[in-house]
């Protein structure tokens, strides 16, 4: 399995978990440069909801969430703030979740971070 196919498998979890959690996936994976991409946008009520989701096997090195870099971040917002202005929407919030495979799964889901 590579990275691609192990990122999926995390994605279709956290996916899962938000639609269980009354959000409703407007779209993933969507691409704005080579150095952004944005895995989930979902929506609860009237506001956006953008998602990064970290996966890993298990938290021998650390947490997924441990992960999101400054710089990551900081990618992040600027595909966030391109989607908005092209969407014109108002309310939006960034959260972050992670997903731990082994010895059991785990959900962190981190909001407006």
């Amino acid at each position: 399995m590579n990275k691609k196919e192990f990122g999926n498998i995390g994605e279709d979890f956290a996916c899962e978990y938000l639609r269980k959690n009354g959000y409703e996936i407007v779209e993933r994976n969507v691409h704005f440069s080579r150095f952004c991409e944005i895995d989930i946008i979902a929506k609860n009520k009237n506001q956006y909801i953008f998602v990064e989701v970290k996966t890993r096997k298990n938290d021998s090195f650390g947490t997924p969430l441990e992960a999101i870099t400054k710089t990551k971040y900081n990618h992040i917002k600027t595909g966030v703030m391109t989607y908005i202005s092209q969407h014109k929407i108002h309310s939006y919030r960034i959260d972050a979740i992670g997903i731990t495979l082994y010895p059991e799964l785990k959900v962190q889901h981190l909001k407006n971070i």
